[in-house]
């Protein structure tokens, strides 16, 4: 491990280097002129997936995130493995990534308005805002210009924050994307939306150290929950638990249950051990209004993290 650590942190100063210099480009306006009804044919794709499938929203905002984290918000999670190389989306932390059809049809919808305008990686921004708003959360206006990545390598979703991390790892994870605390506290309610597998959170509720098979931190019947959809020796692929009670609505009570020791991840709990975080977390579970403020200005900052090249026509492969 000593000896990647140089490699490493080399590679994340080149790409904070790439993201930090392409801030500047993004704007409201950027297709006034050259595309202005685009992003209603957006919103059309996700709200008309939305009604076949319940965990869309869930799924567009981890996979914005997902791309966001490696080399920016460039589109890279959405290309394709090919013979000579595995893409982002087969890595380890992507394999349960799905709806990558919503931005394929939305798309295609916007080529036939503007072909060869639209960036992959402006529509995905626009998705995951939807996502959010449809399911009852802020809505955002989204600077865009983003553009199209031609790099993605299954191997660098290495760099994406686990759900072990503890708190320093996840605020260096963060800061090395230029983003604060307050990001970190608030882009995790993210949370509200979504399902964990049970090989996430195994660590808490099985063998949790020498001492002790649960961690402590959680509820002792919430615990009890979680191993019964997650017995130790699990084979059942899909089992798991929702990421908080309001699954499909994004709501501030993924704060009230970390609180009440109701957490999923280790990374989540994490947020509890820094007197800062915690205060956020205390914040935001008190008042749904100011986490819907925070979260909305931390995606705009987090999708502001460019490093694309081009625009490509398919966003599943580059020509």
């Amino acid at each position: 491990m000593a000896a990647m650590a140089g490699p490493v942190l080399l590679s994340f100063l080149m790409i904070f280097s790439i993201l930090s210099s392409s801030v500047s480009s993004l704007s409201l306006n950027y297709y006034d002129k050259t595309c202005p009804n685009f992003e209603s044919a957006v919103t059309n794709a996700v709200q008309k997936a939305m009604k076949n499938d319940r965990t869309v929203p869930a799924a567009l905002l981890r996979m914005h995130f997902h791309d966001c984290f490696i080399r920016g918000c460039d589109a890279s999670v959405l290309l394709k493995s090919t013979k000579k190389n595995v893409a982002e989306k087969d890595g380890p932390p992507n394999i349960s990534l799905h709806a990558f059809y919503v931005i394929d049809h939305a798309k295609k919808a916007v080529e036939k308005m503007c072909p060869g305008v639209v960036s992959c990686a402006d529509i995905l921004a626009l998705a995951a805002r939807d996502a959010v708003a449809l399911s009852g959360g802020p809505n955002w206006a989204v600077p865009k210009g983003r553009k199209d990545g031609r790099i993605s390598k299954a191997i660098e979703t290495r760099q994406l924050p686990a759900p072990v991390f503890n708190i320093s790892q996840l605020q260096q994870s963060f800061s090395q994307r230029g983003l604060s605390l307050e990001d970190l506290v608030a882009l995790s309610g993210g949370h509200t939306l979504g399902f964990a597998h049970c090989s996430s959170f195994q660590n808490r509720i099985h063998n949790f150290n020498a001492s002790i098979d649960v961690d402590s931190t959680l509820s002792p019947s919430f615990a009890a929950s979680l191993r019964r959809v997650c017995p130790l020796h699990n084979k059942a692929r899909n089992a798991g638990s929702t990421m908080d009670s309001t699954t499909f609505g994004f709501d501030n009570v993924y704060y009230k249950m970390l609180l009440g020791g109701k957490s999923i991840f280790s990374s989540d709990q994490a947020l509890l051990t820094n007197p800062k975080a915690k205060a956020l977390v205390q914040k935001f579970a008190a008042s749904e209004a100011e986490f819907g403020k925070a979260f909305a200005a931390s995606m705009v900052k987090m999708s502001s993290l460019t490093g694309g090249q081009e625009v490509r026509l398919d966003c599943k492969v580059v020509r």
